[in-house]
């Protein structure tokens, strides 16, 4: 049989044969980092606001709660964007001319609310429930980053799938006693005022409660013993520990495709 290919078109199928596996490797690997970088995900970028909101103000200096403005996380799916009547709770007193707050009392003149632009956008097609972490020990911390610090609020974490199949994998690893789940500054093992830390009431569960002969709820033994006594300093020791009261789910249960996409 006659030869259909030159001679001189071997080394361009060799190069064919080595060269296209690499660039589609290649390929592969430059959309998976473009896939996981700040410029997909939205990772530090400061979005525009109406008003130059800084948590690192009202958070960090003036230490106000979390709860003060976004009152709906303990209850609801969702963390409220606070209405302009709690921004005017303080502006009606103080910098009452800035110019810099004019859109907030437009809108309290006016009825109308301050639109905000959205940071923490999770897909229309997953599921999340604030309340529930709230509930099971996850601060705030833990997907926002260290707001207290933000001059503008940005995004910290991807917010990717794999970012939060990591958590639920692994939930021990980011849960905090209750009392301190909207705590900037907590650590495992940290000291307060040369203190080590304490199991306290808030920390425990409700079923912990068992009903007196009035049938008022009152806190069963293993509660009342272990208020005040030390909690354990590692996350390692911590986080199972926790887990347990607080019944989080297994690791199957926890990333099952329902649990998210419903």
């Amino acid at each position: 049989m006659p030869q259909i290919f030159p001679k001189g078109v071997n080394p361009l199928a060799r190069l064919l044969v080595l060269g296209l596996p690499m660039m589609f490797g290649a390929t592969g690997v430059g959309l998976a980092a473009f896939y996981r970088s700040s410029y997909a995900t939205g990772v530090d970028e400061v979005v525009p606001q109406p008003v130059a909101f800084s948590h690192a103000h009202h958070v960090g200096q003036l230490g106000i709660h979390c709860l003060y403005c976004h009152t709906t996380v303990e209850d609801s799916h969702f963390a409220n964007v606070p209405p302009t009547k709690t921004c005017m709770n303080c502006h009606m007193q103080m910098w009452t001319s800035a110019d810099l707050l004019e859109p907030v009392r437009k809108s309290y003149r006016e009825d109308k609310p301050v639109v905000w632009n959205r940071v923490h956008n999770v897909p229309h097609y997953a599921y999340f429930n604030h309340s529930i972490h709230v509930a099971k020990g996850v601060g705030c911390q833990s997907c926002h980053g260290n707001i207290d610090q933000m001059n503008l609020t940005f995004q910290s974490k991807t917010l990717l799938m794999e970012w939060c199949i990591s958590c639920h994998r692994n939930p021990q690893e980011n849960l905090r006693p209750k009392s301190e789940v909207f705590s900037m500054t907590w650590a495992p093992g940290k000291q307060v005022d040369g203190k080590d830390q304490v199991w306290r009431r808030e920390d425990l569960p409700n079923w912990g409660q068992v009903a007196d002969s009035n049938g008022k709820l009152v806190d069963s033994k293993w509660v009342g013993d272990l208020v005040g006594k030390p909690r354990p300093k590692t996350q390692g020791e911590l986080g199972p520990v926790l887990k347990d009261l607080y019944g989080v789910r297994d690791a199957v249960t926890m990333t099952g495709c329902s649990m998210c996409h419903r």
